[in-house]
């Protein structure tokens, strides 16, 4: 069998985050409950966003297409990771590894590009409102979703095609608790220069050209609130700005840290936290942060829960729900419609 283009281990096995019986339950408990708020607020920020017509702006389909990248690299990790913490043997095979590893990378670089059309979606609204709904259109929206997407894929086919082309014919035993670049090169006894030539080129300039892209969006949107007269406008513009800009200094903070470095300064167990980082904890925050600070989607969702929930008013010495129809009924002090 040729080394260089097969591999012979049929499966791998994770070390995970600790070895520790005790800490793994204690790990089990909180990221199980990081989980479940990261789901929650995705899945309820896409829900609201589709179901609020007030919230049918780019802002907020952007918005939504986060919450779903979100949701779909984090489910790639957490689900799993969570599992390991339950059984000794955290085995995985050759194939379900390519296919965690293949969703990962999608989702991770096409948030890239959606978090890139958010700035450029928020110059265009501080810096030219007056064309702001012909420049994004619904056409444009929909264009710069799907070349997110389009960039999402393509950098799945190379990543996965170049590291599961590797030989893997040693140690299965992966220093981390999911498929991930750095401890699969790390793995491999094949020559990986090209793989971490790819890796820097591909991934430095996704990294690259969307922070180029965020930074010349913020220079100019910068520019125009300087030159603001009304300080309630400055203090607007820098609340609509102020949550992407958390945002994105968390995630490109992190994935830079984790990928472009030359593999020989990689500290395997050092990198598990920040990969903890930016696979759980990132995808559970960004709801928070687009939710709490921003009066629309909070607005909505009283809206959403006054929908649900029927008006009650009190009388005497009972309840009468009051009901909402037009107009046609009314209820009246004796509890009776008219």
């Amino acid at each position: 069998m040729d080394k260089e283009n097969h591999s012979v281990v049929p499966e791998f096995i994770f070390m995970g985050i600790t070895q520790d019986p005790q800490l793994q339950i204690l790990f089990f408990v909180v990221f199980l409950l990081v989980f479940l708020v990261n789901v929650v607020g995705n899945i309820g920020m896409i829900i609201l966003i589709i179901t609020d017509t007030q919230l049918h702006t780019p802002m907020y389909f952007f918005l939504c297409n986060l919450s779903f990248v979100d949701l779909g690299y984090s489910s790639a990790i957490g689900p799993r990771m969570l599992a390991d913490f339950l059984t000794e043997h955290k085995v995985i095979s050759f194939s379900s590894c390519a296919t965690q590893f293949a969703f990962f990378v999608g989702f991770v670089d096409a948030e890239c590009y959606v978090l890139a059309a958010m700035a450029y979606d928020r110059f265009v609204a501080i810096c030219q409102p007056l064309h702001y709904s012909t420049l994004m259109s619904k056409q444009v929206c929909l264009a710069l979703m799907l070349g997110s997407y389009l960039a999402g894929l393509v950098s799945l086919v190379a990543h996965t095609s170049l590291t599961f082309s590797l030989s893997y014919c040693g140690s299965n035993i992966i220093n981390h608790f999911f498929c991930e670049i750095p401890p699969l090169l790390a793995l491999s006894c094949s020559d990986t220069y090209i793989s971490e030539i790819v890796l820097f080129s591909l991934c430095g300039f996704i990294e690259f050209s969307t922070i180029l892209i965020i930074f010349i969006s913020y220079a100019f949107i910068l520019i125009r609130i300087i030159r603001m007269h009304s300080a309630e406008g400055r203090l607007k513009a820098f609340s609509t700005c102020g949550s992407h800009l958390t945002g994105v200094t968390l995630f490109y903070g992190t994935v830079m840290f984790m990928y472009l470095r030359p593999t020989t300064s990689y500290s395997l167990d050092q990198d598990k936290w920040a990969s903890v980082f930016y696979t759980v904890i990132i995808p559970m925050l960004n709801p928070l942060i687009y939710s709490l600070r921003n009066k629309d989607v909070k607005a909505a969702f009283k809206r959403l829960i006054g929908k649900k929930m029927p008006r009650v008013t009190k009388h005497e010495n009972f309840l009468i729900p009051q009901v909402s129809d037009g107009g046609q009924r009314a209820v009246a002090g004796d509890g009776k419609c008219r």
